[in-house]
């Protein structure tokens, strides 16, 4: 049962994070967390959290797209041997031309 317990309490621990902001700009935070019925620690978190989300989410699509763009341009800079019903479909293709002549 303790060791439970001691599993409970590392999940619900939380660490602390110091910044520093311009009284303007903390105004402005304490308006949004005020209309949002929340303290300014939490909505600071959840904006932060969002916003690192965000963050990760962009690089993620960015490093994919990139990705994509080297597998494209390697594919037609170095293309495989065409499948064999690419190869029937070419010989047919030939074909209906030929007699279309």
């Amino acid at each position: 049962m303790a060791q439970n317990h001691n599993m409970v309490k590392d999940r619900n621990r939380t660490a602390r994070i110091e910044a520093r902001i311009a009284p303007d700009a903390l105004a402005i935070v304490k308006r949004a967390a005020e209309l949002q019925g929340r303290s300014v620690s939490d909505f600071v978190v959840a904006a932060a959290r969002e916003a690192a989300a965000r963050a990760i989410e962009e690089t993620q699509i960015i490093r994919l797209a990139v990705e994509d763009q080297r597998a494209f341009a390697d594919a037609i800079l170095n293309p495989p041997p065409p499948s064999a019903s690419l190869a029937r479909a070419a010989e047919a293709f030939r074909t209906l031309i030929k007699s279309s002549q």
